[in-house]
């Protein structure tokens, strides 16, 4: 199941189980249930502190495997086999589990040993779901930290009768003790709030305490990331306030042209640029959004919990967004067959027919891999040819069960109260319209910058809602800069977020040296 290379980088890790491990595999017939088997197999030799125990609960979902410890009586569950991206969650939950710190700040390790009534999470996911992992990894850490929490993750591929049960049309989908929880991309953070009525304002509480900084960046994409990291090495008391860490690099498959590095994934850049960050003695900030920044003596910036933190000056880096394509049936039906990330959402419609509203690149690559899984992929483009590079529009028009359409506006999404089941468009040149029958919408049609919460200040803006800045990053407020996606730079790519997250970076520091002499940057 795991190759060598694999099996030697795992021994090292598994070092740092201290205490007895249990993997308990329920199985059946499957040749799934064969994959978990071997899986177990070879993790149980490769440390002496890792056991197996064969069909433990008649009950369980097969196959599916428990990590056990019998020292702290925890348990962290897969249903499924946790391969792809959640292989790390597994080797997390068995060092966790195995008594390897889980880097967990006090006040959130307070929290979670607080909780004192039965808590059972079930976690949708599909394995080719970058969010997914983040979300499975926060809830196992609850488990491992506390014997009256249980987690499962559910490969929802492999359990469509469960999905198509409770309609889960888009991951990941958390249950808690039966009810929906949440639906896509939370954090720990977030997570502990909605357990722990007072844990706001705790944070509130801490975040109001936090002392001024020389450079406060919003927003943890690539562009704040670097920022961060140049503001931190020139010696500036430097903070990170973001929703999430990473930003829509998290949701992105594949970068291919990221230059020296020949391919890699979203997640793992994002934990590569968290890694580098929190080398250095940066304030991260996770799960808050500012609504708010005016000048006063400082940069005041108040956050949307009431929270205010203090600047002398400030990156905006809050990057963009898919752009949503307005039609009637879009909101009622997100999440219920509208999807925005195909690597995601995909494998829930496996044998259905779709449509891909956008032809250019990200759309047509959507389609391309959605046509592997999905039964029929129907491409809808408003103008009256595709955007996308010739070599993807050749491999899309290769495929048999893939069909194209520009000129092609949607008019409306349609569905029956509970999920999506049609989509209707109106061809621009005969104004004729279609009706389609559809089980899943993706749409990818661009993207809007995050400036919606700029509106009402002084920072000019231009018809597009970009922040307007110079060739150092400044924007018309004095000691605000702006970089990457969020700005009027021309091109929305991750290394030149990452370049012009340096560059506003620099011009913060050129300004504190101006505007407040050699001690604002000491």
């Amino acid at each position: 199941m795991l190759d060598a290379q694999i099996k030697e980088q795992l021994k090292e890790h598994f070092k740092n189980i201290k205490s007895p491990v249990e993997l308990k595999v329920a199985l059946d017939s499957s040749s799934k249930s064969n994959e978990l088997n071997s899986l177990a197999q070879d993790l149980a030799l490769l440390s002496p502190n890792i056991s197996i125990e064969e069909n433990y609960d008649i009950n369980a979902r097969r196959p599916s495997l428990q990590v056990s410890s019998k020292q702290a009586k925890t348990q962290i569950n897969f249903a499924g086999v946790p391969m792809g991206h959640e292989f790390t969650s597994l080797i997390l939950a068995l060092l966790h589990s195995g008594g390897h710190d889980t880097k967990l700040v006090t006040d959130e390790l307070v929290i979670i040993k607080e909780i004192d009534k039965p808590l059972n999470f079930e976690v949708y996911v599909s394995l080719s779901c970058q969010t997914c992992p983040q979300v499975v990894q926060a809830l196992n850490v609850l488990a491992a930290n506390n014997p009256n929490i249980t987690t499962t993750m559910i490969d929802g591929a492999l359990f469509q009768q469960e999905v198509e049960e409770r309609n889960i049309m888009a991951v990941p989908s958390v249950y808690l003790n039966g009810e929906l929880f949440s639906q896509g991309a939370i954090g720990l953070t977030d997570i502990l709030k909605k357990l722990d009525s007072n844990s706001a304002q705790k944070e509130k509480d801490k975040l109001n305490n936090k002392p001024l900084f020389d450079v406060l960046v919003v927003g943890g994409g690539p562009a704040g990331a670097s920022a961060a990291v140049y503001a931190a090495r020139k010696g500036l008391n430097t903070g990170v306030v973001a929703e999430r860490f990473g930003g829509q690099v998290a949701d992105t498959m594949s970068i291919e042209n990221f230059i020296s590095v020949k391919e890699t994934e979203g997640p793992k850049l994002v934990a590569q640029l968290e890694q580098h960050v929190k080398q250095y003695d940066v304030d991260v900030m996770d799960s808050n959004r500012v609504t708010k920044i005016e000048r006063n003596e400082f940069l005041d910036i108040e956050l949307e919990n009431g929270a205010k933190l203090q600047a002398k000056s400030i990156v905006i880096s809050t990057g963009a967004r898919w752009r949503n394509v307005n039609v009637p049936g879009e909101e009622e039906y997100k999440g219920r067959g509208v999807a925005y990330c195909p690597h995601c959402d995909g494998p829930l419609f496996k044998g259905k027919p779709v449509a891909v509203i956008g032809g250019g690149n990200s759309g047509i690559e959507a389609a391309i891999d959605l046509a592997n899984i999905v039964e029929h992929v129907t491409v809808l483009e408003f103008a009256s040819e595709l955007k996308a590079d010739q070599v993807l529009i050749d491999k899309a028009k290769s495929l048999p069960n893939i069909e194209i359409h520009t000129n092609a506006q949607t008019t409306e999404i349609m569905g029956d109260k509970n999920k999506v089941n049609g989509l209707k468009y109106l061809n621009r040149v005969t104004t004729e319209e279609h009706l389609i029958n559809v089980s899943g919408i993706f749409v990818q049609i661009g993207l809007v910058p995050n400036s919606e919460w700029l509106n009402s200040s002084d920072i000019n803006l231009n018809k597009f809602g970009e922040i307007e800045i110079d060739n150092k990053g400044s924007t018309n407020m004095a000691g605000v800069f702006a970089a990457g996606d969020v700005t009027t730079t021309p091109f929305k790519q991750i290394v030149i977020a990452m370049g012009s997250g340096a560059t506003a970076s620099l011009g913060a520091f050129e300004y504190l040296i101006r505007e407040s002499g050699s001690s604002a940057a000491a």
